[in-house]
């Protein structure tokens, strides 16, 4: 049995009757971060990788020349992971250090070639996982979930790097 819990939402009655809380919204969004990290595994292993790494070579493409401890902190890793991460990726020859041009001092990390190629290999299957995801809205409410959870992250930012 199910009640309504708000436009188009439904939940499931407990044995006494009452109507279970509808999950939070931190519940939901951890759900899909499972969901997606899954998938993303799925894809990424056959080209010997895992969906944390993959995440790092994109976060890579994104912003070129990264600390490694830049590149964990945008990657959702800790730093030991990450140091694991870039020792794996360098020995694949997708990633490269090489002296930070503003800084000679220090060590930045670059997407090789041979990682863009794996990153162009891959992105057709990531674009179809995402548009399968996103399957059940209209284009101008993928939109705004962008823009909603774009938002979210800016509430919580503790890094501005």
């Amino acid at each position: 049995m199910t009640h309504a819990a708000g436009p188009g939402r439904k939940t499931k009655a407990r044995s006494n009757g009452k109507a279970a809380p509808p999950s939070t919204l931190l519940y939901l969004m951890k759900q899909v971060e499972l969901a997606v990290r899954s998938e993303l595994d799925d894809l990424a292993r056959p080209a010997g990788l895992t969906a944390l790494q993959y995440t790092a070579l994109t976060v890579l493409e994104r912003h070129p020349d990264l600390t490694a401890a830049h590149l964990a902190r945008h990657s959702f890793v800790t730093g030991q992971t990450m140091a694991d991460m870039v020792t794996t990726l360098l020995d694949r020859g997708l990633i490269e250090r090489h002296r930070d041009p503003a800084d000679r001092r220090r060590l930045v990390i670059a997407l090789t070639p041979a990682g863009r190629r794996l990153l162009d290999r891959l992105r057709p299957q990531v674009s179809a996982l995402q548009s399968r995801m996103l399957s059940p809205l209209s284009e101008d409410q993928a939109t705004e979930l962008r823009h909603l959870l774009e938002l979210c992250r800016q509430a919580l930012r503790t890094d501005t790097g």
